[in-house]
């Protein structure tokens, strides 16, 4: 049996300790083993405290594995609690501890509130650049990220900018930037994905892709440019396409992953098709890191409802990626 999946507590406020409790009762039986690193008190009768990762497979059929990280007050579902902030990010720190030392296959983070993360001092955009900076001085096999990836059981989306306005994220756009994240994107599908020759396909920015400079010039000026160079360096890269016209199921039968130039123009896509099942993936890391594709969602914390859909499908390829890599 491989290594357990390390999964973070994220802000205990949301909704992460209920889908954490949820995951584990859909997965006891059949796996992937995890543990989680939290507070006991989040997980109630179903968790066992735990000693080391290497615990967890002993303890995952009867409990929820659980390796403690005390909170600093009582967490109330619904109402955050900027004190808890660091308890959030220690848990974030230790996953990767442990993932770099080889005591777990991957880390999983359950969603926070950067929020309130900043304002206990949290520098970082969000997950994807913390766990990046943490990675920073360990050797990457490849071409180094962070790329964001969306993956779902219909679509794969990488993305070119992040978290930036939109004005910001096309201002932004760069030649150099899109050849770095196709290149992490290529080589993660090969190595993570088992993806042997995989098949690239660049949005355009402007409707119709520019239609030849009529409606915008960045496709010729730099998107365009961007493609070449990487054809002839040997990917197979399509486009840039249009991008209201590459995401019908014909068109992505075509590819195993979009190259999109901004947030929305990859999530939107993504979400629509998967919503339930969509993963968040960092590529390009020396370590495994997944998350649920969705927020803290403290409007329905502590109510029950709430779904593990996305929490599960990113331990299960979290332990996918980690048995890739031969973790």
């Amino acid at each position: 049996m491989g290594r357990p999946v390390a999964v973070t507590q994220g802000d205990p406020a949301g909704i992460g300790p209920e889908i954490t409790r949820a995951a584990w009762r859909a997965l006891k039986d059949g796996g992937p083993v995890f543990f989680v690193i939290g507070d006991p008190s989040l997980y109630g009768p179903d968790a066992a405290g735990i000693a080391a990762p290497s615990d967890a497979s002993g303890t995952f059929q009867r409990a929820l594995p659980v390796l403690p990280s005390r909170l600093a007050v009582p967490a109330r579902p619904g109402v955050p609690d900027g004190r808890n902030a660091p308890a959030t990010v220690s848990s974030i720190e230790r996953a990767v501890g442990l993932t770099v030392a080889g005591d777990a296959c991957g880390v999983v983070t359950n969603p926070i509130a950067k929020s309130v993360l900043r304002e206990a001092g949290f520098t970082h955009p969000g997950h994807t650049e913390f766990v990046a900076e943490l990675t920073a001085d360990l050797p990457v096999d490849g071409a180094r990220g962070p790329v964001m990836m969306l993956a779902g059981p219909s679509l794969r989306v990488a993305l070119v900018s992040i978290h930036l306005p939109l004005r910001e994220a096309i201002a932004s756009l760069d030649a150099a930037r899109i050849q770095r994240v196709a290149r992490v994107t290529n080589e993660a599908l090969k190595r993570d994905f088992g993806i042997e020759s995989p098949r690239l396909a660049l949005a355009g920015l402007n409707p119709h892709a520019g239609e030849n400079g009529h409606i915008g010039r960045e496709e010729i000026e730099i998107i365009t440019p961007a493609a070449d160079a990487l054809r002839a360096d040997g990917l197979d890269i399509a486009g840039p396409l249009p991008p209201d016209a590459m995401f019908h199921a014909e068109a992505r039968a075509g590819y195993d992953a979009a190259i999109c130039l901004y947030h929305d123009q990859g999530l939107i896509p993504l979400k629509a098709l998967d919503f339930w099942n969509g993963v968040n993936v960092t590529l390009g890391l020396p370590i495994v890191r997944t998350s649920p594709d969705h927020g803290t969602a403290f409007d329905i914390a502590g109510k029950g409802i709430a779904r593990a859909d996305s929490l599960i499908a990113a331990i299960k390829l979290a332990a996918d990626m980690g048995r890739r890599r031969g973790v």
